[in-house]
């Protein structure tokens, strides 16, 4: 007996964070985007006109920590945090229940960790904004710090939310880890 190729597939359950997430990650892409424009302008500008564009490396530099923490939360979201699946392949063979509670184990770590950096982040970005802390060199080229340290916060709070509220589904897995995903096929 075979699958009937028109039979539909029962569609897995979105996160209910899913489309903030995917939004701050596209902000996140743009962002990557205009950092592409803007280094290539500075290398056209350097080597063929003698006229770089003046901040491109502290931007750059600055930016890529904001980047990270916007694409963060989607990350969780679609369930394509790094993380090696080889454990929880070895004992889903053994028990189901085993693969939920590392799951439900890891998603509680990750509340945790992100909840923590967001914590932490909140001061940072406090004394930055009361400070009025820039980074760069004064008169030449200077950015605000709060901006990318607000960043860092939001997306480490939205990453610990997203853990979270992933909690449920996963209790309600009953167990099963999608070998299918498993780049190495469970092989070795």
């Amino acid at each position: 007996m075979h699958a009937d190729p028109h039979a539909e597939i029962p569609a897995t359950p979105q996160h209910p964070l899913e489309f903030p997430a995917n939004l701050l990650a596209s902000v996140g892409t743009a962002w990557i985007f205009l950092i592409m424009a803007l280094v290539v302008a500075d290398v056209i500008g350097r080597n063929f006109l003698n006229q770089p564009i003046t901040g491109v490396a502290e931007f750059s530099s600055r930016s890529v920590g904001a980047i990270v923490f916007l694409q963060l939360a989607a990350a969780v979201c679609t369930g394509r945090m790094t993380r090696s699946d080889f454990l929880l392949n070895l004992i889903s063979k053994r028990s189901a229940k085993g693969v939920v509670a590392l799951n439900v184990f890891n998603a509680l770590v990750g509340v945790g960790l992100f909840a923590a950096l967001a914590w932490i982040g909140w001061s940072e970005f406090s004394n930055s904004w009361t400070s009025n802390e820039f980074y760069g060199v004064q008169g030449v080229y200077s950015v605000p710090a709060w901006p990318f340290r607000a960043l860092l916060v939001a997306g480490s709070a939205a990453g610990a939310l997203c853990y979270l509220m992933s909690t449920p589904g996963i209790l309600k897995q009953q167990g099963s880890t999608a070998q299918a995903d498993d780049p190495l096929g469970g092989g070795v």
